[in-house]
């Protein structure tokens, strides 16, 4: 196993708050002779040896032990002092990679639903009954409680968010602003008047045109809380000619650059909004984010996948190659939780090279639709309030970071969905956090 990767993940798993010296402190062998080199030592499982990794024998079995009340992927919940070492037997090295590389779905290639995502429902995570936990901070807690019995003064994980991010998919920007959209316009009876109004009038009055009250709702939160902490984002499509790319806008139309001007007013990042085809064909990410780049006259560094859809693991590569840092792709569509076993923010590694790279994942908590959703999880209000508040309480008592993706058409007024004052209950839950 690459041992560059090992040294990031006990870094990963400590905290950027604790010395370098404590870092060396921590073994990661089986081989008894090296254990008074380190003040803990975590027995390997297996796991990395090269006639298991890659190999459906990898995947852990149901069900999954537990060390101290959390799920454990790889070992045993063995602890025991040897000589001047504390062993520890529960291999949180090996579970921590298996959740936030995605291992899972190298070994399950076959297994995707209708857009080529690995379906949150079939991931382990799910299976095992603890997406809504974030385990891998869970270790962190663990190991930092570890090192405080060996007589290291280690302090407490601060019970606090540490970053929020608001995102916003630009998928559908308008309804009414086209032709088609006057035709359709006329199918909802709105009249021929009204309809030509809609397509020529203040962009304001398009149902699906909720930036301004998203602005609002965003800017009394980072007030709030701080710019600092709280920060908000705008991702732009700028490619793609699939169907499911559809509406296909111009970034030089006059309503698109006036929303990323008013974006940019309201001290939005612009992020890129990969498309569909991009997907599909990663090797246009990098086409995409110039172009988005040339229209905005910035540099972009932020991305997520449209439709979620990062479907292999490896394709990651794309990303880095094009000059993205961040990535805000890592949740599933189909379920909310924690997909990486994290709510911080971690570097990918890829697991079919288990290189360490540059990009930096950050977890998506929370998507609208996915909460509402039929075909999703279909909850009613008040199931979706509890189980977001849940998950927002997780990141609290994790100190994470919690990142929300609302699209402007779940914000609209009038409908039959929750979305919107869902969005606006949230916000206010966490001023008060």
């Amino acid at each position: 196993m690459n041992n560059h990767a090992i040294h990031y993940i006990i870094r990963f798993l400590l905290g950027e708050d604790i010395s370098e010296e404590i870092v060396a402190a921590i073994g990661y062998t089986n081989n008894s002779k090296h254990y008074d080199r380190y003040s803990i030592v975590i027995i390997p499982s297996g796991f990395f040896t090269n006639h298991i990794y890659g190999t459906a024998s990898s995947l852990p079995e149901l069900p999954l032990q537990e060390i101290e009340g959390t799920p454990l992927l790889f070992g045993s919940p063995l602890v025991e002092q040897i000589g001047d070492t504390l062993v520890i037997h529960a291999d949180i090295i090996a579970s921590t990679y298996f959740l936030i590389t995605r291992y899972e779905e190298i070994i399950q290639r076959n297994v995707r639903d209708e857009h080529g995502r690995f379906p949150g429902k079939n991931s382990l995570p799910y299976r095992a009954g603890f997406l809504h936990r974030p385990i891998v901070d869970e270790y962190r807690i663990l190991l930092r409680k570890w090192l405080r019995q060996y007589g290291l003064r280690i302090p407490e994980i601060p019970k606090e968010i540490q970053h929020i991010y608001l995102t916003h998919d630009l998928d559908s920007p308008t309804l009414y602003r086209t032709w088609k959209g006057v035709i359709r316009s006329i199918r909802d009876k709105r009249g021929i008047i009204q309809s030509i109004q809609g397509k020529c009038g203040p962009v304001e009055n398009d149902p699906y045109y909720t930036f301004p009250w998203i602005f609002e709702q965003n800017n009394l939160l980072r007030e709030q809380t701080g710019k600092d902490i709280c920060r908000a984002i705008l991702f732009v499509r700028s490619g793609g000619k699939c169907k499911q790319d559809k509406p296909h806008y111009s970034l030089r139309n006059t309503d698109i650059s006036q929303l990323i001007q008013s974006a940019l007013s309201n001290d939005m990042t612009i992020g890129l909004h990969s498309s569909y085809q991009a997907g599909i064909a990663p090797t246009l990410i990098k086409k995409e984010k110039t172009w988005l780049e040339k229209n905005v006259e910035r540099s972009i560094r932020f991305n997520r996948h449209h439709f979620l859809a990062s479907r292999e693991p490896e394709d990651m590569t794309h990303l880095e190659a094009a000059g993205i840092t961040d990535d805000f792709t890592m949740g599933y569509a189909d379920v909310a939780g924690f997909r990486l076993g994290t709510s911080y923010p971690v570097h990918w590694i890829n697991p079919v090279t288990r290189r360490l790279s540059s990009i930096l994942l950050h977890p998506l908590t929370i998507m609208d639709c996915t909460l509402e959703e039929k075909k999703y999880m279909g909850l009613n209000y008040e199931e979706a309030l509890a189980y977001s508040l849940n998950l927002i309480e997780q990141v609290k008592n994790t100190g994470g970071e919690l990142t929300l993706l609302w699209h402007n058409t779940s914000a609209q007024e009038n409908t039959d969905s929750y979305l919107r004052k869902l969005y606006s209950h949230l916000l206010n839950e966490l001023a008060k956090k």
